[in-house]
């Protein structure tokens, strides 16, 4: 199946080809600005479904809203029309073919000339008004609010708002993908004569720049967001894909002693937190117990032991660990226990705490195993 794609290196279009060959797609005709004119002639021949994402978003002169917008879809259509190729195409256009303004109306008359194509043709078209796609591969100070909020954060710049209590419709560009190719084997979401992505979220400016912030702040305070809230799940991924390319790391705090380290990694306000402790040789961490506050314990490198003792009895468990078989041990609430490193290296083990560390209320008593 030749599937042509105009617009091919634009964000809607990266996307969607990415998907479209990871679905096992291989014949994606692309065409964008700086391909070869006579390509589109041999596209429109050959094209068995045609994804016409094209389009322009900030020209330099608003005349040009209908020339890229309007005239590229005439001729593309032209050229479909001359092969006699009657496949079926999709346009993307916008919740602004709507409004009364120069990319509103490039954007109508676009949508006016595929219906007039599928009177002619009987060929199927597909017209989806999008509206504010976010996600990676946008472009700042272009595509999106989003992505020009992301950017700037993601780099210390300024963010200017001018009505935080703008609301706004956003819609996610996976949700597009996965719509598109939907309509590619005939099952688009149809409403009225439009085509539609069902996924959309609403969210004030404010809110939106606050979340984004917040998202550059969880570095510091360790937290990671709010990932049941398919917003702020998708928000944070396209945050993550504007990251400078040399800043995808961060440091942690350590707090060393002669006994080795330990090292908060990732706080949350209702799943607790992950620590990576680090024990010397021969060194023993432990010797207390807690009431209500309890853990996970997993050695990933070196070797060596956990023990317990319920506070009321003698008996003492002993638990042997290693990096070389991966196991995970619960610390239950009113044992004491320890952990030694029986090796001769650094001894490390991730740990889980199912809540966080309130030194005005830290729950954990001294008392040897």
């Amino acid at each position: 199946m030749n599937i042509l794609v105009t617009g091919a290196n634009g964000f809607v279009g990266k996307n969607l080809i990415s998907e479209l060959k990871n679905q096992g797609y291989e014949d994606i005709l692309e065409y964008d600005i700086d391909t070869p004119k006579y390509m589109l002639d041999e596209y429109c021949l050959k094209a068995d479904f045609v994804f016409h994402l094209a389009g322009v978003n900030r020209p330099k002169d608003e005349k040009d809203f209908m020339k890229g917008n309007y005239g590229f879809t005439s001729e593309l259509l032209s050229k479909l029309k001359e092969y006699n190729n009657t496949c079926p195409v999709m346009i993307s256009s916008s919740i602004q073919a709507a409004l009364d303004n120069s990319y509103g109306k490039s954007k109508q008359a676009g949508e006016e000339l595929l219906f007039e194509y599928q009177k002619e043709t009987g060929a199927k078209v597909y017209i989806y008004r999008f509206s504010n796609l976010y996600g990676k591969w946008s472009r700042p100070n272009y595509n999106t609010v989003v992505a020009t909020f992301c950017y700037k954060v993601a780099r210390n710049e300024e963010i200017t708002v001018n009505d935080e209590n703008a609301q706004i419709e956003l819609c996610y560009i996976d949700d597009v993908v996965n719509e598109l190719i939907q309509c590619l084997i005939g099952k688009p979401t149809k409403s009225d004569q439009f085509c539609i992505v069902n996924q959309i979220d609403k969210i004030t400016v404010g809110a939106l720049r606050d979340l984004i912030v917040s998202f550059k702040e969880s570095r510091t305070k360790l937290d990671i967001p709010n990932l049941k809230n398919r917003l702020e799940k998708n928000l944070y991924s396209t945050y993550l894909s504007f990251l400078p390319e040399d800043n995808f790391s961060y440091p942690l705090k350590m707090n060393i002693d002669d006994r080795g380290s330990f090292t908060e990694f990732i706080r949350t306000e209702d799943r607790g937190q992950v620590s990576v402790n680090i024990s010397k040789p021969g060194i023993t961490k432990g010797n207390h117990w807690h009431h209500t506050k309890n853990e996970k314990f997993l050695v990933v490198s070196g070797k060596g032991i956990i023990r317990f003792r319920n506070i009321y009895t003698e008996e003492v468990l002993e638990y042997f660990v290693s990096g070389e078989k991966l196991e995970v041990v619960d610390i239950p609430v009113g044992y004491t226990h320890n952990i030694e490193n029986l090796g001769k290296s650094d001894m490390v083990t991730i740990m889980w705490v199912n809540e966080l560390f309130d030194p005005q209320n830290p729950d954990t008593f001294y008392l040897e195993v």
